[in-house]
């Protein structure tokens, strides 16, 4: 399968910073940038929720640089910024549950550590910011698909810290004259995702059951909607808002999806039938904080970014198997 690519620019004369970048969003953008030689990729994480092991094949290419650190710690962002040309903020800590549980964590790194990386890259003059958002902000508002300008109030701390995200960028944007893009992902999945840990997405979740052959848990009925989205094109939409020269599209928050939506019964029965299972999943109840339905808008993707999704979720849900059937024989 020939790599793709999303850009025309020379990497090598540029250096770029991915915070969270042994996360799966992080790590597979950390990949795309190596395998495309860009000049310089410094990760900085503190591991918190993720694993170095995703960013161990790197570590024999000279332009790679890891900093474990926290976002919740200025100094460590401006250390990182610094003789950074771009940034794509991933850190996170992730999940509406865990928020739910414990906010003040979820605000101290989604919030606070936001507003210190966006201060280091003012302070380290980076030439533009990308920064991850989510589909949570929609919130409350019933109209399909989600358009960016229509939002509605917030269910969970964590869609609280992530629209404060996007309060924060447009701010120092328009005050320190800053280029910020804010990209609001629709439940990304793929390869680095991981199935361990209380507050595991449901993808990972469910290829563990098939694997297993045991029942995985759904939260209500199972017919609630999401836009599932495979990695790559998460990847490319952060190469292009890095690397885009439209002007127009600077200082905007786009979603970043397929514009396709799959209810998580039919979700479950597609990764059941990569293997031909007969497990069944059990039902409990719905988690509180959840949206209903999602589906995205993405044509504002396409106009200014050029942003095409590349892969289907039928499509990312077979790499990502195959993916994580090899990954566990070596885990075992």
């Amino acid at each position: 399968m020939s790599k793709p690519t999303f850009h025309t620019q020379d990497l090598s004369k540029y250096s770029f910073l991915v915070t969270g970048g042994s996360g799966f969003i992080g790590s597979n953008l950390v990949k795309y940038l190596l395998e495309h030689s860009a000049g310089k990729v410094r990760v900085l994480d503190n591991l918190l929720t993720s694993s170095y092991n995703n960013l161990k094949p790197f570590e024999g290419n000279p332009a790679f640089e890891f900093i474990e650190g926290d976002i919740r710690d200025q100094d460590t962002c401006a250390r990182a910024c610094n003789g950074i040309d771009f940034v794509s903020h991933q850190a996170a800590l992730g999940s509406v549950p865990r928020s739910v549980k414990d906010p003040v964590a979820t605000h101290s790194i989604n919030a606070t550590g936001f507003l210190h990386m966006l201060v280091a890259a003012r302070d380290a003059k980076v030439k533009r910011f990308v920064y991850a958002s989510s589909s949570s902000v929609y919130g409350d508002h019933p109209v399909l698909p989600k358009r960016e300008d229509e939002t509605g109030n917030p269910l969970s701390p964590y869609a609280v810290s992530k629209k404060t995200n996007e309060l924060y960028a447009r701010v120092f944007a328009s005050t320190y004259a800053m280029q910020i893009i804010g990209l609001r992902y629709f439940n990304v999945f793929g390869p680095n995702q991981s199935p361990d840990g209380a507050y595991a997405a449901v993808i990972p979740l469910f290829m563990q059951s098939v694997i297993d052959g045991t029942s995985p848990n759904i939260d209500g009925d199972g017919l609630q909607t999401r836009d599932f989205t495979y990695v790559e094109n998460a990847v490319q939409a952060n190469v292009r808002a890095m690397l885009t020269s439209n002007e127009n599209a600077l200082n905007k928050v786009y979603n970043i999806a397929v514009g396709e939506r799959l209810t998580v019964l039919e979700l479950f029965n597609l990764i059941a039938g990569l293997t031909n299972s007969t497990v069944r999943p059990n039902h409990r109840e719905t988690r509180p904080g959840d949206i209903r339905d999602s589906l995205a808008d993405i044509s504002r993707a396409k106009e200014f970014l050029g942003y095409e999704p590349t892969v289907k979720a039928a499509e990312g849900l077979k790499r990502t198997f195959d993916w994580f059937q090899t990954t566990q024989v070596k885990s075992k």
